[in-house]
């Protein structure tokens, strides 16, 4: 007779992108150690899926939430990328971990709940904040782990080569445990000796690099060649990525077809963030502001690694959202006039493209992947994506981290 197998988790009845039929999924150890119709074998939990489909848990490879939930401090921000700093900047000096701590934890959960399992969070380190918002992350790293892994990016918001106290706490950070280094180049007195410093830094500590950078919507100027250049030179390319990139909006084909083959050449990812991009750009155009979002899936067909990600929620740069990465793929495929044929890729852009652009080991719905999964209410990819289909459940490392029940009409 054969042996009947034992699994910590079999979660049953679950429609995969691109399957056909429904299938197990059986996870051990919290990896999944089989995918196939009806599974013999027993297990310490079984759940059913219900027909739904089911997803590797999301990927958000850019969110602050060290400055999340303060629209109730600084409604009045008036407007625009300098307004939004000057607020926050003005609001730093009382940050305490505390706070920082309740209003991550606020936006994490949230962003947990809506299926995000792996987390890129950009934290400002300067000598207003010290290294309090700093702390407050790992914390959170630690206290959420059970649901998310959060990777934690300390970068320069304000500026690095005016003050040596900022390099100083960068360097701090890296000893006490931040995963990566980020840069803001348009900010700094000197932005190529930023990017200078910033490259070194990752090199001495062997990290990767993430960058806010070309942030406006005038062609004349970008720091996106210097970013690949200097990618190449220090033989970082696949571990550097670049956040808002919104000048790729306003470039001509011939320019934008030159720096699709750059990208790809220095293996830089990209990552647009909507709900900012198109809140901050384009206001002196009023009613004719135009998109101001750098166009993801054009770089993606050209083999550059993209992402779509939060970046801000409800604070001076982004007053909005509820972090719902499917909501945010949504919108970037409102704007960008995608249809139904390009949902897939869309989804991949908070999901397998954003786990290659992080660099995630052992992403994905396959067998000896971690099991990090989320049920969504929905039985297809189209209404899912289109729908913006919420998660009904999710497992991390094969083990329940949070329920929501399906909404039920009472008639």
């Amino acid at each position: 007779m054969p042996q009947i197998q034992s699994f910590d988790l079999l979660l049953r009845n679950a429609r995969l992108r691109g399957g056909q039929g429904l299938q197990d999924i059986a996870v051990r150890q919290g990896r999944i150690a089989a995918i196939g119709p009806a599974l013999a074998g027993t297990a310490v939990v079984e759940e059913d899926a219900g027909g739904r489909l089911v997803l590797p848990g999301l990927v958000d490879t850019h969110i602050h939430l060290d400055k999340s939930c303060l629209l109730c401090r600084c409604r009045d921000a008036g407007g625009g990328l300098k307004g939004a700093i000057a607020a926050v900047s003005g609001l730093k000096r009382s940050f305490t971990v505390e706070d920082v701590y309740q209003r991550g934890a606020r936006t994490l959960e949230r962003a947990i709940t809506q299926g995000t399992m792996h987390m890129r969070a950009h934290v400002e380190l300067d000598p207003l904040v010290g290294l309090r918002s700093f702390e407050a992350m790992t914390r959170l790293k630690r206290d959420y782990a059970f649901a998310v892994d959060l990777s934690i990016c300390v970068f320069p918001q304000e500026g690095m080569t005016h003050d040596p106290a900022v390099e100083l706490l960068l360097i701090q950070a890296l000893a006490e445990g931040a995963d990566l280094l980020g840069g803001c180049p348009y900010t700094d007195a000197d932005p190529s000796l930023q990017m200078e410093r910033i490259f070194a830094l990752a090199v001495a500590h062997d990290v990767d690099l993430d960058f806010h950078l070309d942030f406006d919507l005038d062609p004349s100027w970008s720091h996106l060649e210097e970013i690949c250049r200097r990618t190449m030179a220090a033989g970082w390319q696949g571990r550097v990525a670049v956040g808002h990139a919104t000048k790729l909006a306003a470039i001509d084909d011939a320019a934008l077809a030159r720096m699709i083959v750059l990208l790809a050449e220095a293996g830089v990812g990209v990552t647009a963030l909507p709900a900012t991009d198109l809140y901050l750009n384009g206001r002196d155009l009023k009613h004719r502001a135009p998109r101001g979002v750098a166009p993801l899936h054009l770089l993606a067909e050209g083999g550059v690694t993209v992402s779509v990600a939060t970046n801000n929620v409800l604070n001076p740069f982004t007053p909005f959202g509820d972090g719902s990465l499917i909501r945010m793929g949504n919108l970037y495929a409102n704007l960008m006039h995608l249809g139904p044929e390009s949902f897939g890729d869309c989804l991949d852009m908070v999901s397998t493209g954003a786990a290659r652009l992080m660099r995630i080991a052992d992403y994905g719905i396959r067998v000896g992947g971690w099991a990090d999964l989320i049920v969504l209410d929905a039985d297809d990819e189209a209404d899912a994506f289109g729908g913006i289909a919420v998660p009904l459940m999710g497992f991390k490392h094969g083990r329940k981290s949070f329920a929501r029940p399906a909404a039920t009409l009472l008639r």
